[in-house]
């Protein structure tokens, strides 16, 4: 179902053009203005690359490498590497006669499409589970949904694709972060500080490291939230709950270039939580909002 996004200002939406859904990759033509399903019972449109375990991990084979700090940088060779989640991170469950995307949270992991999108409406519901796991059991509960992913898994922290993130973490829903090498451009009201989002912001910066929400309306924990993620071009919106929270401008790659498509990726990272009904479909232009 679309959502009627509540009114925020959006620098230059105005001028914004309508951008054609063609996509200028042949996997990403397949969308059309119906909603594609992107789960299945036995996740047959996604790939998993599961990263090191902490060295808390029990039951792993033998000759598996752990880790403490699991926040390293470097060549990805001592990852379990591609469809290894001999721990059963991702799985899928049913719940209610649907299917429902349960991650464990117990090892770094991402899950990939195998295709690329661009120019689309993705949309999924979002719940937290209980259990928390090192490295972050005294931290908040973390995953996120990664876009416009690129290149050879494991180019950040030997888990995750080169790749601009919408973060979704207790209380941070609708964070953005860029992860190995990407940018974007946000409107802020202040500059240097905390960077924050801010619709009305007088200041346009550039984003490489850890940007924030302009708010944070996700439910308590427990509770499904409805996420939603607008691409087109190289803009991109967050809407959480319905209520818009990130606008991004001028994403870019590592080299500079337009950064428009690639694929999605889910993360585990550190705690159990619940995906579901995620969609995806064309979008021409963003929405008026």
């Amino acid at each position: 179902m679309d959502l009627h996004i509540k009114n925020i200002a959006i620098l230059g939406l105005s001028s914004l053009f309508v951008l054609s859904c063609q996509s200028t990759t042949e996997t990403s033509s397949n969308l059309t203005n119906e909603w594609t399903v992107l789960l299945d019972k036995n996740l047959s449109q996604w790939e998993l690359w599961m990263g090191i375990p902490h060295e808390s991990v029990k039951n792993l084979p033998n000759g598996t490498v752990t880790k403490k700090n699991l926040n390293v940088h470097g060549d990805p060779s001592n990852a379990m590497g591609l469809n290894n989640d001999v721990k059963n991170v991702f799985s899928v469950i049913e719940q209610n006669g649907q299917p429902v995307l349960h991650i464990s949270g117990e090892i770094y992991g991402g899950l990939t499409t195998l295709k690329e999108f661009e120019n689309y409406h993705l949309s999924m519901q979002v719940k937290w589970g209980e259990k928390k796991w090192a490295p972050r059991l005294n931290a908040k509960r973390d995953s996120g949904v990664l876009f416009h992913c690129k290149g050879d898994h494991g180019a950040f922290w030997k888990v995750w694709k080169a790749c601009q993130e919408m973060q979704i973490q207790e209380k941070d829903f609708g964070d953005y972060i860029p992860l190995a090498g990407p940018s974007g451009v946000i409107r802020t009201a202040t500059q240097g500080g905390k960077q924050t989002y801010d619709p009305q912001g007088q200041y346009l910066s550039k984003v490489t490291g850890y940007s924030h929400a302009s708010h944070e309306p996700d439910y308590p924990n427990g509770q499904w939230n409805q996420v939603d993620l607008y691409a087109v071009g190289d803009k991109a919106v967050f809407s959480i709950n319905s209520e818009v929270v990130m606008v991004i401008e001028q994403s870019k790659d590592k080299n500079g270039l337009p950064l428009t498509s690639g694929q999605l990726q889910i993360q585990s990272e550190g705690a159990e939580i619940f995906y579901r009904d995620i969609k995806i479909k064309a979008l021409s232009s963003l929405p008026v909002l």
